[in-house]
């Protein structure tokens, strides 16, 4: 990893970083989902033997298998998960809106109900590791907001089984229905409906390209969370940071995929020169020290800048999905942000407490997309109706308004059935 101040060029470069380009799989994807909406079952079958191994007559995960899967885990892996699962379902509760209702003028009311949507589909990636945590971070939201069928979609392995820990993690969360297909086929699955796999009203949740640009395909079918890309981390550090912390955060990053985006931009070149020593003497100790040495040498950057203004500028500009803020007064510098999925302020925060116990969703948007797109969230599982009730006065109120605009819109039903309401032909 090279230390540099930013030039033209190499911020553009940067804010690249592993930016998914979903027309490289396109003409892939569109034969998948092609296939998945006219042989359904039959076509999920060829897939999963393609690109995972087995090959299943039944994808549904079965009752006993789910409580077999329970009864495996490790009792500590468990109690971490109850324990995560308490935090994130606390968090998320806090989220639900409530009902309001107005009077707009004189016998004019209007307010806003919430609704959960019927249906869900909840993806969770497998490939390089197993994640638990991704199922309580989508199914839990999900639960908290009166979904009534939360159904998850996960790859299987050779054997065709589910990792225990994932079975648990989906009793634990609640989830009503784990089947075993991933990837395009999956998405696929749950936009459009199979003989198995019923058609949702929304799917979330992380994948690869090839899931990604799937959901970008269904869209409009149904609904999605939104696109997300390889994971990312932006710290924003002065002389303060603590060059360890810092280096770790970067390391943890990077080890989830050599796409993986890790950058620190600070106003301290003697931080940076730190940072810089403690990554190469930390990462041939890493367990997974490949995987890190890929992804930093691809999207790993250290960045000095000759004023914090300068460093928040290009904060906002990266819109990171992970944001550290590690200065002197981390709350202080929060202000000046308007760009970041989820953000952890001051050195004693890392990413990691996001990803597994803090409460918060590790379902966040990558490459840019956080200028537009929240994380996921309880409301990411509501519907918002308006209502509104007019009386005898409320009408002769509207009357002038309705009737003119509607004329003038060339909308003459619109207004005629105003004017039949208050007696006027």
């Amino acid at each position: 990893m090279n230390i540099i101040q930013l030039k033209d060029q190499e911020e553009i470069e940067i804010l690249k970083r592993s930016e998914i380009d979903a027309g490289t799989v396109l003409e892939p994807v569109r034969e998948i989902i092609d296939a998945v909406k006219k042989d359904r079952d039959r076509a999920l079958q060829y897939y999963t033997h393609k690109f995972d191994g087995p090959y299943l007559d039944e994808f549904l995960v079965d009752a006993k298998e789910r409580e077999g899967g329970l009864k495996r885990v490790n009792p500590e892996v468990i109690t971490a998960l109850e324990n995560a699962a308490h935090n994130i379902q606390k968090f998320h509760e806090a989220q639900l809106p409530t009902e309001w209702s107005i009077t707009v003028d004189e016998g004019i009311t209007a307010g806003q109900i919430i609704r959960p949507l019927e249906k869900v589909g909840c993806y969770i990636p497998g490939g390089r590791a197993v994640y638990p945590s991704t199922i309580l971070m989508t199914v839990i939201p999900a639960r908290v907001a009166g979904v009534q069928d939360i159904i998850c979609c996960t790859p299987p392995d050779k054997e065709g089984l589910v990792p225990d820990v994932v079975l648990a993690a989906a009793n634990i969360a609640g989830a009503d229905k784990i089947y075993k297909v991933g990837g395009a086929q999956a998405i696929a699955a749950l936009a459009y409906g199979t003989e198995t796999i019923p058609k949702v009203d929304k799917i979330v949740g992380p994948g690869n390209i090839y899931v990604t640009a799937t959901k970008k395909q269904v869209y409009g079918e149904v609904d999605i969370d939104f696109p997300a890309g390889p994971s990312e981390v932006l710290i924003l550090a002065d002389e303060s940071g603590n060059p360890e912390y810092i280096a770790l955060d970067m390391l943890a990053q990077a080890e989830h995929d050599p796409e993986a985006a890790s950058v620190l931009v600070t106003t301290s070149p003697q931080l940076a020169e730190e940072v810089k020593d403690n990554i190469i003497n930390e990462l041939p100790h890493m367990e997974r020290k490949e995987i890190i040495a890929e992804s930093l040498k691809k999207y790993g950057h250290i960045i000095v800048t000759d004023s914090m203004t300068e460093a928040v500028n290009f904060t906002n500009k990266y819109a990171p999905e992970h944001l550290i803020i590690m200065t002197e007064y981390p709350e202080k510098d929060l202000e000046d942000i308007v760009n970041a999925g989820s953000i952890f302020l001051g050195e004693l925060t890392p990413v990691a407490a996001g990803d597994y116990g803090s409460g918060t969703n590790h379902v966040l948007p990558t490459s840019f997309c956080a200028r537009m797109y929240s994380g996921l969230s309880t409301e990411s599982f509501l519907k918002k109706p308006t209502v509104q009730k007019l009386t005898k006065k409320g009408l002769n109120n509207l009357e002038d308004t309705v009737v003119t605009l509607a004329q003038y819109e060339g909308l003459y039903a619109h207004a005629e059935s105003f004017k039949r309401r208050v007696g006027r032909d």
